[in-house]
């Protein structure tokens, strides 16, 4: 059976996320316009940095910082922030970014994941108009990114990472 557009893009995402050097969660992003994909981008170091991979720890959970705080702290940049950074913008505008999360102590997908408030702010700004999240192998979320436009409060913390 053929694997809808959709499924095929976050598939994709999934794909890229098996780049990531995230010891918690491997998160691979894909951005695509008018069925082209535009970027990829995955959780890690920025270049020249050691990756947590690398150093074999994670300052998070070292110190027990739980899901959705204290990003700042972290090694890596998104995979969001990657895809958007590699991307211009003139072909970003308009398009759709696909995110898929891996838990790496269970392999399973990161339940109800979400962008978090920075790479929102980015989405918005590199004018993005639907982000769509997979919870399941066969089963994703859809996000107007108007929403979080809308519903400014939503900016200023969530559950991402």
């Amino acid at each position: 059976m053929r694997r809808d557009k959709i499924n095929y893009y976050l598939d994709l995402a999934e794909m890229v996320s098996q780049r990531c050097t995230c010891l918690r969660k491997h998160y691979g992003a894909v951005i695509v316009k008018n069925d082209e994909v535009i970027s990829t981008g995955y959780a890690g170091a920025p270049r020249g940095r050691k990756n947590c991979t690398d150093i074999n720890m994670c300052i998070r959970e070292k110190l027990k910082i739980p899901r959705g705080e204290r990003y700042e702290l972290c090694r890596s940049v998104h995979a969001e922030a990657n895809a958007i950074i590699s991307a211009s913008r003139d072909k970003m505008i308009g398009s759709s970014l696909y995110l898929t999360g891996i838990d790496m102590k269970t392999n399973d997908y990161v339940e109800n994941s979400n962008s978090c408030s920075m790479c929102k702010k980015m989405i918005i700004n590199a004018g993005i108009d639907k982000v769509y999240i997979r919870d399941t192998k066969d089963d994703y979320r859809v996000i107007d990114v108007e929403e979080w436009i809308a519903h400014d409060e939503s900016l200023d913390g969530s559950y991402g990472y």
